[in-house]
């Protein structure tokens, strides 16, 4: 397809697609109703399916089922519905079966507004349903990334047979840009432990429930070395300005944009300021944030929240140098002059 200026939610529907994605069963909520929008548009055009639940809960349950029959499938909601999908998410996880999920977050908590926010980073990242469970998390902080990360998603879920999450912001979700999207992918992989409606599958057993202890726990830790050699091949982040920095500046998705003006802006002043992007929350890139600590005076945090992902970097540092905290919430969103006041704040030890 030629470059396209849409949304950051039309280019994950198209990503999907181009991945091999046939399959979306969701509920609308704002702001990623687009997401089911142009699924029920455009899935039927390439003989796909498109339904509408009748709830989040329906929706994330369908999703088990379709994952279990081995298609390439998704679902997409916002902060109030990804909370109602979790008991279905750990189900999904504890059944090993590789599905997406779409997370466009908005302000919280309860009902909260529409507003861009960053607040379901513990629910998604920790994991908001019951069990000793993980989930790839992937934060795009562009409309060319809800598009090119989507695709990762279904690649990563079907090589690790697990749930991943494309974790996107409200502002990310609404914003147009121009998207240069990919070749189709033209081979999905063999899953042998699908169920396929033939003689073989009373030797396929897909279910989360192990009532033996000794098998719930055998399993478990099945699941927790899939999960380690998730840990150690798929974690993502991106450098900006890092290589000569003296203090550092750490967000995602559009907090990230906003930075990189900010850096962009302090260099220009003379000071020696760079910027770390998670792309994985889940995989997190401790062990890359722990060797820029050995080389830098401080870390300042940047969150649509109040101090959620703040945790994980204290946590890879150790306590080896200062790390600060800069936040806004209910969908307001920092400017760069405000940032960097902060920034230089530090600095200066006013």
């Amino acid at each position: 397809m030629a470059k396209q200026l849409i949304k950051g939610n039309d280019a994950v529907v198209k990503g999907a697609i181009l991945a091999g994605c046939r399959f979306f069963f969701g509920y609308p909520i704002t702001p990623a109703s687009e997401i089911a929008e142009d699924a029920a548009y455009y899935l039927p055009l390439v003989g796909g399916v498109f339904l509408q639940a009748e709830s989040e809960i329906a929706s994330i349950n369908m999703v088990y089922g379709a994952a279990g029959c081995g298609v390439r499938t998704m679902t997409a909601s916002s902060s109030p519905g990804i909370s109602l999908k979790m008991e279905g998410i750990s189900y999904c996880a504890g059944a090993e079966l590789p599905l997406v999920l779409v997370d466009v977050s908005r302000g919280g908590p309860g009902l909260g507004n529409i507003g861009p926010e960053q607040g379901d980073y513990n629910q998604i990242v920790k994991g908001g349903g019951h069990g000793n469970y993980k989930l790839i998390v992937l934060a795009p902080n562009s409309s060319q990334e809800m598009c090119d990360l989507t695709m990762l998603c279904f690649e990563l879920a079907d090589r690790y047979r697990t749930p991943v999450v494309l974790m996107a912001d409200g502002f990310i979700g609404q914003m147009m840009e121009p998207v240069e999207f990919p070749p189709p992918v033209e081979h999905l992989p063999e899953k042998p432990w699908a169920i396929q409606g033939d003689a073989l599958d009373e030797n396929r057993i897909i279910t989360s429930i192990q009532l033996e202890p000794e098998l719930l726990e055998k399993h478990n830790q099945k699941l927790q070395e899939k999960y380690a050699l998730i840990a150690e091949h798929e974690v993502r982040y991106e450098d900006y300005q890092v290589e000569d920095a003296d203090f550092v500046i750490i967000g995602y998705g559009v907090v990230s944009r906003i930075l990189q003006t900010v850096v962009d802006d302090l260099r220009s002043q003379g000071r020696r300021v760079g910027m770390v992007r998670p792309i994985t929350l889940w995989p997190f890139p401790s062990v890359h944030l722990a060797e820029v600590a050995a080389k830098v005076k401080g870390f300042l945090v940047v969150e649509l929240s109040n101090g959620q992902m703040v945790d994980d970097v204290r946590l890879a540092v150790e306590c080896r140098i200062p790390v600060h905290f800069y936040n806004r919430m209910g969908g307001m969103v920092p400017s760069t002059e405000e940032i960097a006041e902060k920034v230089l704040t530090l600095l200066e030890g006013r």
